[in-house]
């Protein structure tokens, strides 16, 4: 898979990418990220890329030619047009069953706002879906872009060592994860529940199956309800 971000701030983004099992993925060629500085695409000999919005109000958009300019490049240089995708809190909310269809895309474009946003007209002339990482408001689409990279990125083919890494979490398969517990067997005076302490593989699933089922009631009732009414 390949992902371009086109954003302000390149370097922001870059700090994420390239550490930890991201970094490692970029390495060994499981997936290619490049980040594109919309600066490098104006005709402004200031480099400015934001305008006053017409009608009035606070702050500044960003104008519609330099980010074309921009995603033409992209286009340009890999010879395809990827699947593109605006970073708002106007999107729709970002699940683990879209990450997933998402990941099978050999070729996205991420689209980060900032300052008040975007003008209106780029966005419909390039833009496929507008994403969102909650019902809440960020100063721009560079974290929201590094999450659903990250969300994507690890369901891809060698980036982590095995599928079950992914599968067995939290909301893959519309339950909460159970829970996890590590050495020592007894801390603080309390100890690892028993089962998983006896090897015994079916009865360790359904241990994990049974606290996924009441971790999801508990926490997230919503998910809970709609788990049941899928079954």
């Amino acid at each position: 898979m390949r992902i371009d971000v086109a954003t302000l701030f390149p370097e922001m983004c870059e700090g994420v990418l390239s550490e930890s099992i991201l970094g490692r993925a970029r390495k060994n060629d499981c997936l290619s990220i490049q980040c594109w500085n919309i600066r490098d695409y104006t005709l402004d000999k200031h480099r400015r890329v934001d305008d006053v919005p017409y009608g009035g109000g606070r702050g500044m958009v960003m104008q519609a030619d330099p980010i074309y300019r921009c995603y033409e490049a992209v286009c340009a240089q890999t010879g395809t047009k990827p699947h593109r995708i605006y970073m708002s809190p106007k999107g729709a909310v970002l699940t683990q069953q879209r990450a997933l269809e998402l990941s099978a895309m050999p070729h996205i474009f991420i689209l980060c706002g900032h300052y008040e946003g975007v003008d209106q007209r780029i966005l419909d002339e390039i833009i496929d879906e507008e994403i969102s990482i909650g019902d809440y408001v960020l100063t721009g689409g560079e974290l929201p872009a590094m999450v659903l990279i990250d969300t994507v990125a690890r369901m891809l083919p060698g980036v982590l060592p095995e599928s079950q890494c992914f599968e067995d979490e939290s909301h893959f398969g519309g339950l909460l994860e159970y829970p996890q517990y590590t050495r020592p067997a007894v801390w603080h005076d309390k100890e690892v529940p028993p089962v998983l302490l006896t090897g015994h593989h079916k009865n360790i699933a359904d241990w994990r199956f049974a606290q996924s089922l009441e971790v999801t009631k508990i926490q997230r009732p919503d998910l809970y309800t709609r788990y049941l009414d899928k079954k």
